[in-house]
């Protein structure tokens, strides 16, 4: 797994999943957290097992129905933490003991702290949630739940399908162009009329766009697409294979 070294320095427990270390024939022994349609629920619980057990201390992981939308969950609650089924893209908490995560396998996976309230949260960020602004939701929400002030937040924007290898039509293209102004340089435009999307920078700039610092946020340089060693891609290997498999990215308090 991969740890952003300033969120743990800031008193919180991270982690961004590999594909490595688990039990999934994805083709083998691969850690696939999530997709119970493609997978048996054993692997998937004994993979979580691995997953939480590398982590370490003794925490409870709640997650959401993932939909491509802009909803937010507040998890205030042992009922919202056992509730998996809620609907949403981003989860919002300060409780401890507790990992809020998203699965992702290309999607942008972003991670936020704030050190002064002891709030966090994950947020899932494909195109459709980068259009619809998920990322700036979820900090918002952070903000009228929990007094957040961005300038405080320290964000992780994990592994994702890059701007080398994210080709997309005009469906996306003209998708940002109604939701953001200069969307033309999230894109790097092909001979064929398509282009590659940069969701990493479109989330980089809803953060700062907010007032979180730039030196505030930690960008991974590895793309899912190009690294199908460690990382799922379900647009690299769906197509090729007909499933693939998930990571999860979580964060809580330490401690």
């Amino acid at each position: 797994m991969l740890v952003c070294r300033p969120l743990e320095d800031a008193g919180f427990v991270n982690a961004f999943s590999t594909r490595l270390g688990g039990v999934s024939l994805f083709p083998f022994n691969d850690l696939n957290l999530a997709g119970y349609s493609e997978d048996t629920r054993e692997n998937i619980e004994e993979n979580r097992r691995r997953f939480l057990a590398a982590i370490g201390g003794d925490y409870r992981l709640t997650t959401v129905w993932q939909v491509h939308g802009d909803t937010v969950k507040t998890v205030d609650s042992d009922q919202a933490v056992a509730d998996s089924e809620d609907r949403a893209d981003a989860l919002i908490s300060n409780l401890n003991s507790v990992l809020v995560g998203v699965k992702t396998a290309d999607c942008v996976p972003v991670l936020v702290s704030d050190p002064q309230s002891g709030a966090f949260a994950a947020i899932h960020a494909g195109w459709r949630g980068t259009v619809q602004s998920i990322v700036s939701k979820a900090i918002e929400s952070m903000t009228a739940k929990y007094g957040s002030k961005p300038s405080d937040l320290i964000a992780a924007v994990g592994p994702a399908a890059s701007c080398r290898m994210y080709e997309v039509g005009h469906d996306v293209i003209d998708a940002f162009a109604a939701s953001f102004e200069l969307s033309e340089r999230y894109f790097t435009p092909k001979p064929n009329g398509q282009a590659y999307v940069d969701l990493h920078s479109a989330n980089h700039d809803q953060l700062t766009s907010l007032g979180v610092l730039d030196e505030n946020i930690y960008i991974a340089p590895l793309c899912t697409m190009e690294r199908t060693d460690l990382f799922f891609s379900y647009r690299a290997e769906k197509e090729r294979y007909g499933r693939t498999g998930r990571l999860m990215s979580v964060i809580g308090l330490n401690g």
